[in-house]
């Protein structure tokens, strides 16, 4: 399972027009679902988003999480983060999780963000979205959990 995080100060997500999702300040993840995902690597890469040290303390440096500073979460389906782009003009999508996986997966993870961590904002898996967001520092990081062989 793949996480790509964004420090904002802002993020919404708009569907046909209308906002579905928005937060403060606090992460916007791109989730990205592989084959052979699984409760472990859900489980794992919830934990790393939420724990990971990427706010500033008083003195300026990354020293606190999502959990710390108390800050929102918007969760974005992204199935082209499992993208294989090692050769050629045009992105393989084999080790993307079938839709039905990627959709399941998204939504135990939302699901088990929201059990733990308010607020929680969501884009829909399958949409056409647009994503706003005003990026902090800017301060992008990918995390990836390595799915089940």
């Amino acid at each position: 399972m793949i996480g790509l995080l964004q420090r904002v100060r802002d993020a919404h997500v708009v569907v046909d027009g209308e906002e579905i999702g928005r937060i403060g300040t606090g992460l916007l993840v791109l989730l990205g679902v592989q084959r052979n995902d699984g409760v472990a690597q859900a489980d794992r890469l919830l934990e790393r988003l939420l724990g990971y040290r990427v706010f500033p303390d008083a003195e300026g440096r990354m020293n606190l999480s999502l959990r710390d500073i108390g800050g929102g979460l918007l969760l974005i389906p992204q199935f082209t983060l499992a993208a294989d782009t090692r050769k050629g003009n045009r992105p393989s999508f084999t080790s993307a999780a079938p839709p039905e996986e990627g959709e399941r997966w998204f939504d135990y993870v939302v699901a088990q963000a929201r059990q733990t961590h308010s607020p929680v904002a969501t884009g829909r898996f399958g949409a056409d979205m647009q994503v706003h967001l005003l990026n902090d520092g800017p301060v992008t990081f990918w995390l990836e959990v390595e799915p089940a062989p």
